[in-house]
């Protein structure tokens, strides 16, 4: 999963380089407790964008479940986030399924990562996503349906993977919301 800010560039414009700091740790804290709640594996921020994965470094035959939900969670964080300190935050995620390979690099400031089309995906997914939605792939949705709500967004142009069938996540399926 990548989870992105919307129009963090603007707030970087306006925004002292403590308060910037402040605003990304503040919001940022609560992402990783919300991995550490799901079993997710936090595997790094790029910027203004949250990476994180689920099954590595220890298998987990629910991680896509645990995903989902973690995504949900982030959004409704994000909209409390907003709601008490009166600023507009907005998060963009792309969720997608399948194979990575992760490990160690690096000698100097070593760091787990992960690779792969999978990653490749998901990070395209927030590009071309949209705002305050979970973008997510046919084939995330397929292994989630149960047990989720969906709303079909059809088939989106994504560069480098060329058309794909996706889908917004909007909620559990014993969950009734306007999301």
């Amino acid at each position: 999963m990548f989870a992105d800010i919307v129009d963090f560039t603007p707030r970087a414009q306006v925004q002292n380089a403590t308060e910037l700091v402040r605003f990304l740790n503040n919001l940022f804290t609560r992402f990783d407790h919300l991995a550490e709640k799901h079993g997710l594996e936090k595997i790094k921020t790029i910027g203004d964008a949250f990476m994180v994965a689920g099954g590595m470094p220890d298998a987990q035959p629910d991680h896509a479940i645990r995903m989902a939900h973690m995504a949900l969670d982030m959004m409704d964080e994000t909209r409390k986030y907003a709601a008490e300190t009166g600023e507009t935050v907005e998060l963009r995620i792309g969720v997608h399924t399948g194979p990575a390979v992760a490990g160690v690099i690096g000698t100097k400031k070593p760091l787990y990562d992960v690779w792969g089309d999978t990653v490749n995906t998901a990070s395209r997914l927030e590009t071309f996503g949209t705002n305050g939605k979970i973008q997510v792939t046919d084939r995330t949705k397929r292994l989630l349906e149960g047990g989720f709500r969906f709303e079909k967004r059809g088939k989106v142009t994504i560069k480098g993977k060329g058309t794909l069938d996706t889908w917004y996540l909007t909620a559990p399926r014993n969950q009734i919301t306007s999301r």
